[in-house]
């Protein structure tokens, strides 16, 4: 078994998501949610080509005041779709990104072929069920916030629904757990914005280069732009996860372009 939930901002997200996840089994119960997982149409797959661009909507984050963007779910989704994004990634936290379930059932009829994830503090296997009722192809899942019997459970449960994981790691430690689990169907991901504290360490994406080149790891957070994420691909990440600079930015389909681009350009040189 890993540590007990940390203290500060992740374990108070992780403690109101699970608040969350029991009122809405109390409306919906697990075999029912469960079961209409499992009758939906099959998901668009998630496909991995020379470099993944996952670009994310979040209407607010808890670094920035106010929104951060005015334009709708479904027009920034056709951007992105438009740009070349490999998957588009939706924040469903209600109190600190302004996210919600519909905002994910919004881009998942938007996307068309482009996968999308749920991204969330999730912590049931219902709440993965739940994405997949609401569109979702696929699911975050924090290995700083769930033991081992959690992981396994929630694993499970995306596996069954025919959905793909992006694993989250911060540290080395994490990094080694999460690679216990990698395979086709679960991408494994390193945040340099540290959840308990909510800094961003810019750094530890070269600090960690090593084993994330080995596991093909998505560089998360801190990416503002086709620079920094040629950076990262020159690093051998094999993809990136960028959000607030693309809901900020003016033109997002023509930002996604660029860092397509210059992931693809990147990871090609290093071939």
């Amino acid at each position: 078994m890993t540590d007990p939930i940390p203290a500060g901002f992740l374990a108070g997200r992780a403690a109101a998501s699970l608040v969350r996840s029991r009122a809405s089994e109390s409306r919906i119960p697990y075999d029912e949610v469960r079961g209409r997982a499992l009758a939906a149409p099959p998901a668009p797959r998630l496909v991995r080509t020379d470099f993944t661009l996952i670009a994310e909507v979040k209407l607010a984050a808890p670094s920035r005041p106010g929104e951060l963007s005015r334009r709708s779910v479904g027009t920034q989704v056709g951007a992105y779709v438009a740009g070349g994004a490999s998957a588009i990634s939706v924040l469903t936290e209600p109190e600190h990104f302004a996210g919600s379930l519909a905002h994910l059932a919004e881009a998942s009829a938007f996307a068309g072929h482009v996968p999308v994830l749920r991204k969330d503090f999730l912590v049931t296997p219902y709440q993965v069920f739940e994405a997949r009722t609401h569109g979702a192809a696929g699911v975050l899942l924090i290995a700083a916030i769930l033991d081992d019997d959690q992981l396994d459970a929630m694993l499970d449960a995306a596996r069954e629904a025919g959905m793909f994981v992006l694993l989250e790691a911060f540290d080395a430690d994490e990094l080694q757990r999460a690679a216990r689990h990698a395979d086709d169907d679960v991408l494994v991901g390193l945040n340099c914005r540290d959840l308990r504290t909510l800094q961003v360490d810019a750094g530890r994406f070269e600090a960690l280069a090593e084993p994330a080149r080995a596991l093909g790891a998505v560089a998360e957070s801190g990416l503002r732009d086709a620079g920094d994420v040629e950076a990262v691909a020159r690093l051998g990440y094999r993809g990136a996860l960028v959000g607030t600079s693309l809901m900020e930015v003016d033109d997002p389909e023509a930002a996604v372009r660029a860092m397509v681009a210059a992931g693809r350009r990147a990871s090609c040189a290093l071939a």
